[in-house]
């Protein structure tokens, strides 16, 4: 119960702050800024393995399909990003930052 209590308390105090800086990182047509959602992604793998919600392997997964996709994010670069590469890194964010809620709310916990 202690355990729980505390876990909301910092979730909330997080929410917080990152609630403004969030709200910043969106554009008027609703499409957020992909640095800002790749950062956002590494900081909750690194609170899911520092929180122990993921283990070392679900945790080095996220970081490798992370890698992946970043690596696709530069390929589209290349010659810009057409609205179908923006759907299409939207989609793929949305996934994996499924996945990363999915892992670190599956009660597998890492051993300290």
């Amino acid at each position: 119960m202690k355990k729980t209590v505390i876990a909301l308390t910092a979730l909330a105090s997080v929410a917080a702050v990152a609630a403004p800086a969030a709200a910043q990182s969106y554009r008027h047509d609703g499409w957020q800024n992909i640095n800002a959602r790749q950062d956002r992604l590494e900081r909750r793998i690194d609170q899911g393995v520092r929180h122990g919600d993921l283990t070392r392997r679900e945790a080095n997964r996220l970081r490798d399909d992370f890698r992946q996709l970043a690596r696709l994010e530069a390929r589209y670069r290349v010659n810009g990003l057409s609205s179908w590469e923006r759907a299409d890194l939207d989609r793929r964010f949305d996934r994996l930052e499924a996945q990363v809620r999915f892992e670190r709310r599956d009660h597998q916990y890492s051993r300290r």
